[in-house]
């Protein structure tokens, strides 16, 4: 059995108007901080607001599409996340920048999992908005927007969210996605 942390994980849209504490937001960056990444780039960097700080709260809201917009706007934290494309030292490309982003927003995840926080990660945002707004270099990418919070109720959603807030979660088998000798081959697991 996987460990609570990850089977306890999801991505609500439903969150609840309560705030986060300074020091569980460092936390979670902590958490971020100590991911592994290819040569220890560290490529990760991230711009976040809380509700008490409008303006940069408002300004990484402007930056969703409209339907993250009807939900997210209720998370009393949203952050940006950014990946360094060029690897300092030596200038060339960071293939493995978004990857190793990945990895650090997965160390805040479970961070936040055990601090009874959810994490709705959003790929449905304007990069090019950010990247003016926020006054990004050309060499770094703005990657996703997350909206943190503790749980909310569903019942506080468009019906339509509130279908999928409250819908059973789905994965898919080891089968579909293990394989062993070739691609397609399911596994013994």
């Amino acid at each position: 059995m996987v460990h609570e942390l990850i089977s306890k994980r999801y991505s609500p849209r439903a969150f609840s108007d309560k705030g986060i504490a300074q020091e569980v937001i460092s936390d979670l960056f902590e958490a971020a901080r100590w991911s592994p990444s290819a040569l220890n780039i560290q490529p990760w960097r991230f711009i976040y607001a809380t509700k008490d700080d409008a303006e940069n709260y408002n300004k990484i809201l402007s930056v969703l599409v409209d339907a993250n917009k009807a939900w997210a706007d209720k998370a009393p934290l949203l952050i940006l996340t950014i990946a360094k494309m060029n690897e300092g030292h030596n200038g060339h490309i960071n293939n493995y920048a978004w990857y190793d982003l990945g990895g650090a927003v997965g160390n805040m995840t479970l961070e936040a999992t055990a601090n009874d926080l959810y994490i709705h990660p959003m790929a449905g945002f304007i990069p090019q908005k950010a990247r003016e707004d926020f006054e990004i270099p050309d060499n770094y990418e703005p990657v996703s927007v997350l909206a943190i919070g503790y749980k909310g109720n569903p019942d506080s959603l468009p019906e339509n969210l509130k279908q999928r807030e409250t819908a059973p979660r789905q994965r898919l088998p080891l089968t579909d996605m293990v394989y062993s000798s070739k691609f397609g081959q399911s596994s013994d697991l």
